[in-house]
């Protein structure tokens, strides 16, 4: 299972489009993952810790998260490695892998560059 972790808005649209993505990323990494879907730190639906819970409650062994942000802020440093933490004490026998956030992915700078020639 991966989980798309995105910030999560006000805004439904902003919503809707991580829903979409995580979609997207579904169909082209089926092979990898059984499934794929979005999980948010606030003000959208359905939170981390539930998105969690319930890759748990499905069978997941395994639950992949990537966190869906361009900077390593608050939430990158400190939010969401404390949510992973909390959820491996609740799910000891589940293998929990935090994945880095996607502004360091070493290939996002070449794809931006060739973006912008």
């Amino acid at each position: 299972m991966l989980l798309v972790l995105a910030h999560g808005s006000r805004r439904h649209g902003s919503n809707e489009e991580v829903r979409r993505l995580s979609g997207r990323l579904g169909e082209l990494l089926g092979e990898r993952y059984a499934r794929v879907a979005p999980a948010f730190l606030e003000l959208a639906e359905p939170p981390i810790p539930a998105a969690i819970d319930a890759a748990v409650s499905a069978g997941a062994d395994e639950v992949v998260l990537f966190p869906y942000f361009l900077a390593a802020g608050r939430h990158v440093c400190d939010d969401i490695p404390r949510l992973v933490a909390e959820a491996r004490r609740r799910h000891p026998r589940v293998r929990l892998e935090l994945r880095p956030h996607l502004g360091e992915l070493p290939g996002l700078l070449p794809l931006l560059a060739e973006y912008l020639r």
